[in-house]
Formats: C-alpha cells, sequence, structure tokens
C-alpha cells in the first residue's frame, strides 16, 4: 500500500461505529486553528478525488481569513480514512448517504454540540459541492450557511467526457502515481469515484429537487472554463433556491481554490461577511 508523501503527522483519526449504511469506519480528519474555540466552525468537503493533503493550504488560508475553526475529513475510500474494499461499488445515492450518514455521525463523534452546528458553515468542492448542498437541505436548522463550488446537481455530459478521459490519463501515464501522494490506497479512491459517474445508472441521477428544503445562506461558485461542468449547474440552483448568490470566475476551471484563488476567498469572505 502505498502512503501519501505529504505530511500526515497533524491529522487524527474517529471511530464510526457501523450503521445499515455502513460497517465501522475510521475516518482521517484534522481541524485548523482549533485554539479560537468560542470562533464559527468552517467544514470542509473534499471533491471526487480529494483528501485532507490534497486541499494543501486553501482551507487554513481561508479559515485564517474568516476567523474561523476549519475542519477539514477524508471521506471513506480517500486519504488515509477506511478505503473502499475493491469489490464494493460506490450506490448512485453515494453523495446523499455523505450528508445524511457519514458527516453527521463524524460531528457526533467530535463532540460538536447542536449550538455549534448552529454557526457552522460547509464548504464543498465538486461532488463535496454536491455533498455541501445535500447537507443544507437535510439539516436546514443545524447551519449557518453553505458554500457550494463547482457543484454538481445533475449529470452533464461534459462531465462524463472528462471523467472517461481521466480514466484514460488514470490508466495509460504517471496519474496514478501523482495521485498516490494523496491517498493510502489510490485505486480505491480513483475507481470509487470513476466507477460510479461512468455507470449508465448515474446519468438519471440529479439532486435538484432536494434544493427547494435549502433555507440557510448559500453561495454557488462556477468557473467559465471548467471542464467538468457547466453554468447550467449553478443555474439550476438559483431556480430552486431563490435565495442563493451566484458567482461566475473569468479564466477559471474545475478549481477554483487552485485556479482563482483570491478571487474566490474575496466572493467568500464577502458572502460570509453579509450574513454576520
Amino acid at each position: 500500500m502505498q502512503k501519501p508523501a505529504t505530511a500526515t503527522l497533524a491529522s487524527e483519526f474517529a471511530e464510526l461505529p457501523a450503521t445499515a449504511s455502513h460497517g465501522p469506519l475510521r475516518i482521517e480528519y484534522r481541524w485548523m486553528n482549533e485554539a479560537a474555540a468560542n470562533a464559527p466552525i468552517a467544514v470542509f468537503l473534499h471533491e471526487g478525488l480529494g483528501s485532507i493533503a490534497m486541499w494543501r493550504d486553501w482551507p487554513q488560508a481561508l479559515c485564517e481569513r474568516l476567523g474561523m475553526r476549519g475542519l477539514v475529513y477524508s471521506r471513506p475510500g480517500y486519504g488515509l480514512s477506511t478505503p473502499r474494499a475493491h469489490d464494493v461499488k460506490w450506490p448512485v445515492d453515494f453523495m446523499t448517504a455523505q450528508a445524511r450518514d457519514i458527516l453527521p455521525a463524524l460531528l457526533d463523534a467530535l463532540d460538536i454540540n447542536t449550538q455549534e452546528r448552529k454557526r457552522m458553515w460547509v464548504i464543498g468542492h465538486s461532488d463535496g459541492g454536491s455533498i455541501a448542498l445535500l447537507y443544507a437541505a437535510q439539516h436546514p436548522d443545524e447551519l449557518a450557511g453553505a458554500v457550494a463550488i463547482a457543484p454538481h446537481v445533475f449529470v452533464e455530459d461534459i462531465s462524463v467526457q472528462s471523467i472517461a478521459q481521466t480514466r484514460q490519463l488514470y490508466e495509460t501515464t504517471d496519474l496514478r502515481s501523482k495521485l498516490g501522494r494523496y491517498h493510502a490506497d489510490v485505486d480505491s479512491a480513483f475507481y470509487g469515484w470513476n466507477d460510479i459517474w461512468l455507470n449508465p445508472a448515474f446519468r438519471a441521477w440529479r439532486i435538484v429537487d432536494e434544493l427547494v428544503a435549502i433555507r440557510q445562506p448559500l453561495l454557488a461558485v462556477q468557473g467559465h472554463d471548467d471542464n467538468y461542468g457547466t453554468m447550467a449547474q449553478i443555474d439550476a440552483i438559483a431556480e430552486r433556491v431563490p435565495h442563493a448568490q451566484l458567482v461566475k470566475l473569468d479564466a477559471c476551471g474545475h478549481s477554483p481554490h487552485r485556479d482563482a484563488p483570491d478571487a474566490l476567498n474575496d466572493a467568500i469572505a464577502a458572502f460570509i461577511a453579509k450574513q454576520r
């Protein structure tokens, strides 16, 4: 098993008990600005191939800008968390299960109480952005607000085409070894994500109707040059959540926190400042 090259000395682990939807899980997590005990919490939800290590320094920089504590964690199958067994396929509703079961169980394990959750922001990227939206819809009274960066709310051809191309790169270039820096079991991470997105059954996946339950402040961000999704994604969010604010970034692809970090941080900071 290849270990990530990025230092992980600051990571801790939470043990989640087995439930009807999953077996026992060991979740890698890390706090930022933990000494600021009275500050609101920002929970960061990574992309489909992400992990704590892959976020690099962006969550820390944003938390310092916002004056918040930060919680980052690697979802099951990613980073140093419990890997996905190689014969297990993620179900079509895997993002709903993450919002419904895994994140609340992690918050419980870390003793994050109801009052802290009411002041909490969820900030997600890509698949993590979709999970942030689903969590906001499922827990409208236990959240201060949400930021969804390049989220998916339905499946577009451009997404499937790019994900198929990524699979070819993974199997024919050094992409696998590069991703191995960020995951203890890189095949667990890659094929869990890739297989479900390329599953024909997943073409019918959509969470647009669930979004009408979102009551708290919502910021949705998309880059004009995103090769995994179009502006139709966040436009669909605005149709279902009229109070949502949209930010559309020029010269920005699928990862605004890497492609346009200053513009992204400015947008998030300004939006959250208006809610305080």
